[in-house]
């Protein structure tokens, strides 16, 4: 009755299941042996689990999911995460937890070269392709000067359909609990960003744009966050948030004041006409 009410038809009961599996091999068998009559018949290999890549907290990235048809190719942009920063690291991975830990490692490789800048300005292409022979070549390339650097890897070598079936599995039974963790390790990145990008304004301007008071109560709440971030308990997410959120409020007004400062800055010793240019050249 379920199955009738998902698919709004009646589902096939007059078959055997065993049947229809042997039958199904069978025909693939006498495909693969070339004795296939006519083009009715049209055999596709997929990926048996997810191919991808560790990001910032112990995460998987997944580039190309499970039961793609190879060949396959694609392509995500990534960036930096600290300021000047020059160089990448790139774990390949294979499965299909959330969790780095949880899942196989195929390869790591490294991209150097990268145009120092701020963190999230640069941009590199990282292309995954997996060719007729299952052959995967990971590619990683840095967008404004085509700096680039690759590797090769057999996903399949050394991995049964059972082990498979297991990771499967375990994929399946333990998704709740890795959606949660997922979601508390992106909430403590971007907890670190945010506590990086304070401090380095701090640093910068905190002397010249805020009086001592404001200082002291921003450091607070960077210290509170802090220690927020080290908490990894299951019931951290909320808290880890409402810290986050404390501090992008305590330091929206230090903002408006950098943004003034650097805009008067960018300003100083320019004439209208100057300026006036600039923005028809602009438009």
């Amino acid at each position: 009755m379920a199955v009738a009410e998902l698919f709004k038809q009646a589902p096939l009961t007059n078959v055997d299941p065993d049947q229809v599996v042997a039958l199904g091999a069978a025909i693939q068998a006498n495909a693969l042996a070339g004795n296939q009559a006519g083009d009715e018949l049209l055999l596709l290999d997929v990926i048996p689990l997810s191919l991808g890549i560790e990001t910032m907290g112990g995460l998987t990235e997944k580039i190309i999911p499970r039961n793609s048809t190879i060949p396959a190719a694609r392509a995500q942009d990534f960036t930096t995460f600290k300021d000047g920063q020059t160089a990448m690291s790139f774990h390949v991975l294979q499965g299909e937890r959330e969790l780095v830990s949880e899942c196989r490692s195929l390869a790591r490789f490294e991209l150097r070269g990268i145009p120092p800048m701020t963190a999230g300005a640069a941009r590199i292409r990282v292309t995954f392709q997996v060719d007729a022979d299952g052959l995967l070549s990971v590619s990683a390339r840095e967008q404004s000067n085509g700096v680039e650097a690759s590797v090769a890897v057999k996903p399949s070598y050394g991995l049964s359909d059972t082990q498979v079936a297991q990771m499967l599995e375990d994929a399946y039974g333990k998704a709740d609990i890795d959606m949660r963790e997922r979601m508390l390790r992106e909430a403590q990145v971007d907890a670190r960003r945010l506590l990086d990008a304070t401090q380095a304004a701090l640093a910068q301007d905190g002397e010249a744009l805020l009086s001592p008071a404001e200082r002291e109560t921003i450091s607070k709440a960077i210290y509170a966050l802090a220690d927020v971030i080290e908490s990894s308990g299951p019931d951290s997410l909320k808290p880890l948030k409402q810290a986050s959120e404390e501090l992008n409020n305590i330091t929206q007004d230090f903002a408006g004041r950098r943004m003034n400062a650097s805009i008067q800055l960018a300003l100083t010793g320019r004439k209208l006409n100057e300026l006036e240019t600039i923005a028809q050249a602009e438009s």
